[in-house]
């Protein structure tokens, strides 16, 4: 059975993160908004216009880490479940994707530090979609991780 899908969405669910839209040959990037209010207006509007048996939406599956601080693993926590339960009401049922086989997808180096390997994200995002505005430092794993999904699907298909 092949997959017939027209977007593809990719959401980096920390409040430093972003959602990206993959439709045909255009990508659209978006920081994550500030209040739950606005993440639900900004998927509704990433939702709109395909029917979502025909989208795939990507969310990084991700986790607090022993060093992280108490506020901010609470924090990273209630963002993360936000996104979960919004697109639960939009009746989607996304797809998670752990940074390790995203950004393995990518052959990004292993144990790079963090600054430098957001720094290759960012410029990699950028020159596969040179005319999307707004690719930022914020956005561009999303975008990534969105770009990873179609092309999982792509080579799925073309495995069958």
């Amino acid at each position: 059975m092949k997959y017939h899908f027209k977007k593809f969405i990719g959401i980096d669910p920390g409040k430093g993160g972003g959602i990206a839209v993959i439709e045909g040959k255009t990508a659209r990037v978006y920081a994550c908004p500030e209040t739950v209010e606005n993440m639900a207006t900004l998927i509704g509007m990433c939702l709109n216009n395909v029917s979502i048996y025909e989208t795939r939406v990507y969310v990084e599956k991700v986790w607090a880490f022993p060093t992280d601080g108490r506020a901010g693993s609470f924090s990273f926590g209630r963002n993360y479940g936000q996104w979960q339960g919004i697109l639960s009401v939009h009746e989607v049922d996304p797809i998670f994707v752990t940074p390790k086989v995203w950004q393995g997808h990518f052959e990004i180096k292993k144990g790079l530090p963090k600054n430098i390997r957001k720094k290759i994200l960012k410029q990699m995002a950028i020159d596969k979609y040179p005319k999307t505005k707004g690719i930022t430092l914020k956005t561009a794993d999303a975008l990534l991780i969105a770009l990873y999904g179609r092309e999982a699907i792509l080579d799925d298909n073309n495995k069958r």
